[in-house]
């Protein structure tokens, strides 16, 4: 039985890797663990060190200021926890590029971070191929590839580089280079309303507290075993999945991607006991059950009862009330802890057993108000016996927090004039919008999606705007709107309105290809790609000739709002637009039933 231990280390990330790796016991821990291999406590530190001394020497002719700057393009691997971790040992600052980007996009994104060195997964080299030439601050040596497949890379060996310039982090000591809580450790993007993804500073101090907070709010101790099947360049999988693992001496599994099939066979292979989710995975792992296991009998026993399943808790945002009881039965958990939280971290809270149905948990914050467009606080909520709000328009305002400080936010990067829209006269404007609860004295918080700038699918936030604008590129296409739209699973899914060029009649196959080819070789991230498809005449505008997209997200896709306007959908697989008739409609109304979200069709 392992017991907690705690080390006198700086409180900066990599002071706490070498300790816990040169400690006699706590170094023959296992902490990270794939099918094929495990590392220890040792071995991520040794690995960590040596990546450190070679970001140092590759970049110790630098031109620019302040900390090196390294990005990572990768889906999940040991490496890419070491090469966090060899940032930390470095004094360098980690970006996390989502591998979802493409093309300009990407391009962009890279340019404006300024890296000096950037790791690319094998199996997304050819991303980085197509836009080297747009590349400003890297130089070819210093795009390196993670060898993950078959075949030749495209640039030089990542691995076989640090082994032939700095050896093995065994006979290494940790760099000698000034490193201090405030330092800054890792960028996690977010999308902002216009333009490229905004990068969110997170210092060393920042995600050590957020891994303690998190793995004493679960009970963690070094026994347990999380699951990283999340992509570690979203703080879901870094503040929610390693950071707790590791500061509370425990082990995680990694799963490069999500894959529904290969949950079950992971959690009882490596006996996970935690697993962190966003978005809709909760769904789709129940999904697999069904037809794994279509017999209640046979779920009961190689599942619920089965002797290597050891998993108590989930925790993630995006998941339905009835899918997260379905999957707390179906694995016996001692609890689905549904939270609220955005990369920003300056406001969250934590759902366990017994808060309201359907709620993200109880506000603690006593500054974390819900305020309406006049910056007044909303009322609590008033809920009818039936379940109903009675006063949804006056009660649901944007989650805010009214203070003197951001909390945990600490700004986004080199962007000035995004921190001041979203900290202004002494106000934290999330752009969610949610509303409370008040049950026995405490307030409850209630999310209730996006503005309309904003669509949050899968667990992550993007621009409408920027998804209107890559539409737009289609040459028959005039004007495009993209808004948020009810999910009967998780978020919203993506719809838009179209004003075609006048002449053409739209061609649904025609227009899923352009998307297609958006994905693959321009800047459109596949969340991105619209679940729906409105073919409007005109557009209703504001007086300042702005489209009213609160209108069209009202109307949605019922086709009693749309009217005569012909509107097309796609569901998971679909290689094609079809038309979505009046029967759709109602067959899909009756999914919101059964999930209990109808009420997000009906408003």
């Amino acid at each position: 039985m392992r017991e907690m231990k705690t080390f006198a280390a700086d409180f900066v990330l990599g002071a706490q890797i070498e300790a816990r790796g040169l400690d006699p016991e706590v170094g023959a821990w296992p902490l990270v663990r794939t099918d094929t291999e495990t590392w220890t406590y040792r071995r991520y530190r040794d690995e960590c060190v040596a990546t450190a001394h070679f970001l140092l020497r590759r970049l110790e002719n630098r031109q620019g200021e302040g900390a090196p700057r390294v990005a990572m393009f990768l889906e999940n691997h040991p490496e890419l926890l070491s090469l966090f971790g060899g940032c930390a040992c470095a004094g360098a600052t980690l970006f996390g590029m989502n591998t979802g980007l493409r093309g300009a996009t990407l391009a962009g994104v890279l340019n404006q971070s300024g890296a000096e060195l950037l790791v690319v997964d094998q199996r997304l080299e050819a991303e980085v191929v197509k836009i080297q030439n747009q590349l400003e601050h890297l130089s070819p040596e210093n795009i390196l590839t993670l060898a993950t497949g078959e075949g030749g890379l495209a640039f030089a060996d990542y691995g076989a580089s640090i082994r032939t310039e700095v050896g093995e982090g065994a006979a290494l000591p940790l760099p000698d280079v000034a490193v201090e809580p405030e330092t800054p450790l890792m960028i996690i993007y977010t999308s902002g309303t216009t333009g490229l993804p905004k990068g969110i500073n997170n210092n060393h101090a920042k995600l050590l507290l957020i891994g303690m907070a998190v793995s004493q709010n679960l009970e963690l101790t070094p026994e347990d075993v999380g699951y990283a099947c999340m992509p570690l360049f979203h703080s879901n999988a870094m503040f929610l999945g390693f950071m707790p693992t590791f500061t509370m001496g425990g082990s995680i599994a990694l799963r490069e991607r999500f894959s529904a099939s290969k949950f079950v066979p992971d959690i009882l292979r490596h006996g996970v006991t935690y697993w962190n989710y966003v978005g809709e995975p909760v769904h789709y792992v129940l999904g697999a059950l069904d037809s794994t296991y279509p017999d209640a009998a046979d779920l009961k026993r190689y599942v619920t009862d089965n002797p290597g399943n050891r998993l108590r808790m989930a925790l993630g945002n995006g998941a339905a009330a009835p899918d997260i009881e379905r999957f707390d039965a179906a694995f016996g958990l001692d609890d689905v802890l549904e939270l609220y939280g955005s990369t920003e971290a300056a406001i969250s809270t934590f759902r366990r057993k017994g808060d309201p149905r359907g709620s993200v948990g109880e506000i603690t914050d006593e500054f974390v108000r819900i305020l309406d467009e006049r910056d007044e606080e909303c009322p609590p909520a008033d809920v009818s016996t039936d379940g109903k709000i009675q006063n949804y328009a006056a009660s649901v305002g944007e989650i805010c927090r009214v203070a003197p400080d951001t909390s945990l936010f600490q700004g986004y990067f080199d962007n000035d004039s995004a921190d001041a829209q979203k900290y202004r006269d002494g106000v934290y404007h999330s752009g969610d919008l949610g509303h409370v609860l008040v049950r026995d004295g405490r307030r409850h918080l209630f999310f209730d999606g996006r503005t309309d700038d904003w669509i949050r699918k899968d667990g992550e936030n993007f621009s409408a705007l920027q998804v209107a604008r890559l539409i737009q590129e289609n040459a028959d296409v005039v004007l495009a709107a993209a808004y948020g739209v009810p999910c009967a699973v998780s978020d919203e899914l993506v719809m838009v309105a179209l004003k075609m060029r006048q002449g053409v009649i739209f061609d649904p196959a025609v227009f899923f290809d352009s998307c297609e080819k958006q994905v693959v070789e321009g800047g459109m991230d596949r969340k991105w790609f619209p679940d729906f498809i409105r073919i409007v005449s005109e557009f209703e505008y504001t007086q300042t000739e702005k489209i009213l997209v609160r209108n069209l997200k009202k109307a949605h896709f019922a086709p009693e709002r749309t009217g005569s306007d012909a509107v097309y959908w796609r569901t998971r697989g679909d290689q094609a637009y079809r038309s979505f008739a009046a029967e759709d409609f109602l067959a899909l109304r009756e999914i919101f039933v059964r999930a209990e979200r109808v009420e997000s069709l009906d408003r």
